[in-house]
C-alpha cells in the first residue's frame, strides 16, 4: 500500500473536482489509519501463529525426550532380563550336573551300603573261622615237618627252622591269625619254588666218618649232587621208596658237568645245557610227599 493517496472528486457531471486541503487531509489521515490498524492486525496474527508453533516445537521436543528416556528403560530392562536368562540356563546346567553326580553318588552309596553289611556278616563269621583255621594251620606245618624229613636232605638246617619257627609261632598270641596263615603260606611256597629252581651252596658233609667242606649242587628235587673243594670226590643222594636215603659215589666222568652245572647255579655262566645224574627214586618220593 502506498504511504499517501492521491485524493480525486467527481461531480455530477463526471468532471472531477477539487477538494479542499482540508478535506484532503482529512481523507488521508482515514486511509493512513485504517491502513494502520490492518497492520496491527497482521502482525498480531503472526505473533500468535509463532507462539502456537512454539509450543508445538515444545510439544514434540517433550514427547521425543520422553520417547528416548522410554527407550533407555526399555533397553535396560530388555539387558537385565537377557542377564536373568544367562542365569537361569547357568543354574540350569548346574543342576542338571548336580542331579549326574547325586545319582552317582547314590549308587556309590547303595554299593558301600551292600559292602558293609557283608563285611558285618563276615565279622560275625570271624570267630568260626578262626576256631576252624587254627587247627588247619597245625595240620598244614605237621605235613609240611613230614615232607621236609622225606624229601630230599638239601638245605637240612634253613627248612628245619623255617619249620620250627611255625610251630613256635603258633603258639603266640601277639601275631593275628591271618599273619600266621601268610607265612605258612609262605612256607608252603618256598618248598614249592625249590621243585623248579636251581641252586648251589657249601656246607659239611661226612665222608667215611670225616666231616668234609663240600659244593652242593641241587636241581629242583630229582638231583643231589656234592663234590669236594678239591674236586677229587663226586657224589650224589639216591632216594629209597621207602622215604630213607644215602649218598653214593660218582665216577668223575661227571666231574665237568658238574662243574659247568655249579657255575650256571652261581649266575657265572648263562643257562646252557647239562648232563649230571638224575635220582629217579627221589622225584616219587617228591611226588608222594607233595
Amino acid at each position: 500500500m502506498n504511504n499517501y493517496l492521491k485524493i480525486i472528486n467527481f461531480s455530477e457531471e463526471g468532471k472531477p473536482m477539487k477538494l479542499s486541503k482540508l478535506a484532503q487531509a482529512s481523507l488521508l489521515l482515514s486511509v493512513s489509519a485504517t491502513s494502520l490498524m490492518f497492520s496491527s492486525v497482521s502482525f498480531a496474527e503472526a505473533t500468535t501463529s509463532n507462539d502456537q508453533l512454539t509450543s508445538v516445537v515444545n510439544a514434540g521436543q517433550k514427547i521425543n525426550d520422553s520417547a528416548a528416556k522410554s527407550q533407555q528403560k526399555v533397553n535396560r530392562l530388555t539387558d537385565q532380563a537377557l542377564t536373568k536368562l544367562q542365569q537361569f540356563h547357568v543354574v540350569t546346567k548346574e543342576v542338571d550336573g548336580l542331579s549326574v553326580y547325586n545319582q552317582q553318588m547314590q549308587a556309590q552309596l547303595d554299593n558301600q551300603m551292600n559292602e558293609l553289611n557283608q563285611l558285618a556278616d563276615s565279622m560275625e563269621e570271624v570267630s568260626i573261622i578262626e576256631r576252624q583255621i587254627s587247627p588247619l594251620m597245625a595240620r598244614m606245618i605237621s605235613t609240611l615237618d613230614t615232607f621236609v624229613n622225606l624229601d630230599v636232605p638239601f638245605l637240612p638246617e634253613e627248612r628245619a627252622k623255617r619249620v620250627n619257627d611255625l610251630k613256635t609261632m603258633m603258639t603266640r598270641a601277639d601275631i593275628s591269625v591271618s599273619e600266621k596263615f601268610r607265612r605258612v603260606l609262605e612256607a608252603y611256597q618256598i618248598e614249592v619254588d625249590y621243585g623248579r629252581t636251581i641252586e648251589a651252596y657249601s656246607g659239611l658233609l661226612e665222608i667215611d666218618g670225616t666231616a668234609m667242606d663240600v659244593d652242593f649242587l641241587r636241581i629242583g628235587r630229582v638231583s643231589l649232587i656234592y663234590q669236594t673243594r678239591d674236586g677229587s670226590r663226586l657224589g650224589e643222594w639216591k632216594q629209597t621208596a621207602g622215604g630213607e636215603g644215602q649218598w653214593q659215589e660218582l665216577s668223575q666222568d661227571y666231574r665237568l658237568g658238574i662243574n659247568k652245572s655249579l657255575r650256571i647255579a652261581r649266575k657265572q655262566l648263562a643257562p646252557d645245557l647239562i648232563i649230571v645224574p638224575v635220582s629217579g627214586p627221589s622225584n616219587a618220593t617228591a611226588s608222594q610227599a607233595e
